[in-house]
């Protein structure tokens, strides 16, 4: 399931509305043939500093300030894992919340 899956599909008029702002905004016009023949590779044109101050790319996690997790690798039935995800990004953390909190209620 993607990210977005649980929307509506875009309707034709909020696609034409859609198009109208991008065609509309003088900051950020579409691109031209000629200019998308000339673009060239971020790496070729930014300072190799800019790299290192984005090594973090989105999606990827850095490592623990505290290594307090373990990787390990569970059998959960489906119904379970799919109402997680239904939520869409961060599931497993909402599940690891979830028995924390059945555990807290055992105690």
């Amino acid at each position: 399931m993607g990210r977005f899956d649980h929307l509506p599909p875009i309707t034709d008029e909020e696609e034409a509305r859609i198009q109208a702002g991008i065609a509309a905004d003088p900051d950020n016009p579409e691109w031209t043939d000629e200019e998308l023949a000339n673009a060239r590779p971020a790496r070729e044109v930014l300072p190799p500093e800019f790299f290192e101050a984005v090594k973090r790319l989105r999606g990827q996690r850095g490592k623990q300030k505290a290594p307090t997790k373990e990787f390990v690798s569970i059998r959960i039935d489906r119904d379970i894992v799919a109402h997680f995800k239904k939520g869409g990004a961060g599931w497993q953390t909402r599940l690891n919340n979830t028995l924390k909190k059945a555990i807290a209620k055992k105690r």
